[in-house]
């Protein structure tokens, strides 16, 4: 597909579901350190991972935050494809990763199975909007072929929620029972369930949605089985009501300074650090990020001075 045929359709749609957009040969460096962070299929359904109780109760639990104890699934966070394609959904060069998580999940160990539901309660301060200009960009990336037996997620155009106010933001299938806050629908509407897309594919899929758009998790139904993404938010610099995590906060972890170590200045530049050239690059505040960062060739900032002088 052609980027003005995908921007066409995460416009109209709220999404865009890309089968294999990542190649394999850009997953492999992530794919060989994945077991530092998760178990392995077998580990988890074979009870030989010391690490599968984490992961039994709640769905939510095989979470990882980014930076990530993986370098490569970090720096694939940042791949050139994944910030390409977002420059063109979000028409705007200078972008921000305003957050990034690494997701396992094992049959058999939570429910996955979700109600429909926006992601902006926790994407932004604000609420959807419509305009241009202040969008919001979210990706599932598939590490691994997720079919549906794996809980692919399932999206729902907006032709069916344009409407739709800012609250309620849960719309379970069936009506509620019990108390619900007024974030949830007490009226159940199968009629939407009927109108999902599955966002099942191979390895490398990106679902490239927006923080307004309908979507749900699925259960996973494959005995034995595992699914391993990554799930990103870029939004344009500007809009600084679109956030989830301070990257300053993460930015005295081990995994941190590994990452910024190999990382390039455009990829650090997406977590603001200011690209070479900024006036904020002195040859005193060079020299201190040499020092928090002794691995990081500073080479680039060194050499365009402040202001952009060379």
């Amino acid at each position: 597909m052609e980027f003005d045929t995908i921007r066409r359709e995460w416009q109209s749609n709220g999404f865009a579901i890309l089968p294999g957009y990542i190649p394999s040969e850009d997953l492999a460096p992530a794919l060989g350190q994945l077991e530092t962070m998760f178990p392995s299929p077998e580990g988890f359904h074979d009870g030989t991972d010391p690490r599968r109780d984490r992961y039994i109760g709640d769905e939510f639990d095989g979470i990882d935050a980014f930076p990530f104890t993986s370098v490569e699934l970090s720096l694939l966070a940042v791949n050139d494809r994944l910030v390409r394609l977002a420059r063109e959904l979000l028409v705007d060069e200078d972008l921000r990763i305003y957050s990034a998580e690494a997701w396992a999940k094992f049959a058999g160990a939570a429910d996955y199975d979700q109600a429909l539901h926006r992601d902006y309660l926790n994407h932004t301060l604000l609420v959807p909007t419509n305009a241009p200009d202040y969008q919001q960009l979210e990706m599932f990336v598939y590490l691994v072929d997720v079919p549906e037996g794996l809980g692919p997620p399932h999206m729902l155009s907006k032709e069916h929620t344009k409407d739709f106010p800012a609250k309620p933001n849960w719309y379970p299938p069936v009506d509620a029972s019990g108390r619900v806050s007024g974030f949830v629908s007490p009226t159940g509407s199968p009629h939407l369930y009927q109108a999902e897309v599955s966002g099942a594919g191979p390895a490398g899929t990106v679902i490239a949605f927006q923080p307004g758009t309908f979507h749900r998790g699925t259960g996973m139904t494959t005995p034995r089985g595992a699914r391993y993404t990554m799930h990103l938010g870029y939004r344009p610099a500007s809009v600084e009501w679109g956030t989830r995590y301070a990257w300053a906060d993460r930015s005295h972890a081990p995994a941190w300074y590994s990452f910024v170590s190999q990382a390039t200045p455009q990829q650090l530049a997406l977590f603001g650090f200011p690209p070479p050239g900024h006036a904020y690059w002195t040859a005193e505040t060079v020299a201190g990020v040499a020092q928090r960062y002794p691995h990081l060739d500073m080479t680039p900032w060194k050499l365009a001075g402040a202001g952009g002088r060379a």
